[in-house]
């Protein structure tokens, strides 16, 4: 069940289509890439997953190949977007909290109160860039230890947790709540139910 700490981020007209950045680094989960990245397209958001270091093909954790749309250097100039999407997998998670280029990303979409979503091992990337310090978050059971270090948030058991701009997730089993999550604080409740009904979930 996903809770609440706060209101959601408030986003663009609802006019405009929204738009995601899902940041893909060597070693992510599949799942909390693919499917958040389906769901959201099935609702009309426009979805641009870029590769961390490059466009080529990435190897994900379980050896899953994907191809990112772009890299994260192109598609960062082509911002702002709704919602930033940083997927799990300890090296992948790994990954982006080393990476100067998701700190600058991530500041900035925090700086207009835009969307951050992140799952998995994906929220120790925010604690390693000093992003939604004092905010409400949950994270795989194996990285609560290394997210609650220095006690920067308040840590939550929920499969889902929205807190203000921040919205974080448990892992794959969690990937469809997580996608619809996102849905719904983008386009409201009415649109996640129309995606998640033909899902037969």
């Amino acid at each position: 069940m996903m809770q609440r700490a706060g209101e959601p981020a408030g986003t663009c007209s609802k006019m405009a289509a929204k738009r995601a950045l899902v940041i893909l680094a060597k070693g992510a989960e599949e799942m909390e890439t693919v499917i958040p990245t389906d769901l959201m397209r099935r609702a009309g958001i426009m979805v641009t997953v870029a590769g961390l270091t490059c466009k080529e093909p990435i190897t994900c954790s379980r050896d899953v190949v994907i191809c990112p749309d772009s890299s994260l250097q192109d598609a960062a100039k082509q911002g702002p977007y709704d919602v930033i999407i940083l997927p799990g997998g300890n090296l992948g998670a790994q990954n982006l909290a080393e990476s100067p280029a998701v700190k600058e990303v991530l500041k900035d979409q925090d700086c207009r109160n835009g969307l951050i979503a992140a799952i998995c091992a994906g929220p120790t990337a925010l604690l390693a860039h000093e992003i939604g310090y004092g905010k409400k978050v949950t994270t795989h059971p194996l990285a609560k230890d290394k997210m609650m270090n220095g006690d920067h948030y308040i840590y939550s058991e929920a499969r889902v947790q929205i807190d203000g701009n921040i919205l974080t997730s448990r892992g794959p089993g969690t990937s469809f709540e997580f996608g619809l999550a996102i849905i719904e604080t983008l386009l409201g409740k009415e649109m996640a139910d129309k995606v998640k009904a033909p899902l037969v979930l």
